[in-house]
């Protein structure tokens, strides 16, 4: 089994904000797989399904951005025991607007979700797929910034990163991750 986590902000508040594109991703890709987030467990909204023959369970984190290691934590010992099969996708301010980034393992970067995720699963060897959400401007506050909602410029960019990193995560899925690299780290 595949753990897939979206890293967000739970509330209708922060649906459209660039913290919660992890969030989004994750609803693309239960579309895709026709599946629902109608349970709730792990301090957490979920749904399973099978992706070429593979279970999966997609996970939508209910504690906050910064508190989802909790969460992820608790899933991921009841099923899913080895942290390669943990995915985890959020938000990349480093990253410019619409790119999508995929890494077998790596530090936090700064990022207080996967800061949390790393300390409470104990490592930090667990693939994540990374969504540039744009640069904060010089003088703006960080906070401000991912708790902003994309300008109407940006839509196209992000809407677009969306879909392809939701093909991104089913591909990490159906291939590996070092195949899903190869194909999707290439382009914007």
């Amino acid at each position: 089994m595949k753990l897939i986590v979206g890293l967000g902000n739970p509330g209708q508040q922060y649906r459209n904000t660039r913290h919660n594109v992890g969030f989004r991703v994750l609803d693309e890709v239960a579309e895709r797989l026709s599946a629902r987030f109608d349970q709730e467990k792990y301090e957490a909204l979920f749904a399973t399904a099978e992706h070429k023959g593979e279970r999966v369970m997609l996970l939508k984190p209910l504690t906050y951005m910064n508190l989802s290691g909790t969460s992820i934590a608790k899933a991921a010992r009841n099923r899913v025991p080895d942290p390669a099969d943990v995915i985890v996708v959020l938000d990349e301010i480093q990253l410019p607007l619409g790119t999508v980034r995929i890494r077998l393992e790596g530090s936090h970067g700064g990022h207080n979700g996967l800061r949390s995720v790393i300390e409470h699963l104990g490592t930090q060897k667990f693939p994540r797929l990374r969504i540039g959400v744009g640069h904060k401007k010089a003088g703006d506050d960080l906070r401000d910034h991912v708790l902003s909602t994309f300008a109407p410029e940006e839509k196209p960019d992000v809407e677009r990163s969306i879909k392809t990193a939701a093909e991104a995560v089913l591909c990490c899925v159906a291939e590996g991750v070092p195949g899903a690299m190869n194909r999707f780290n290439k382009t914007k």
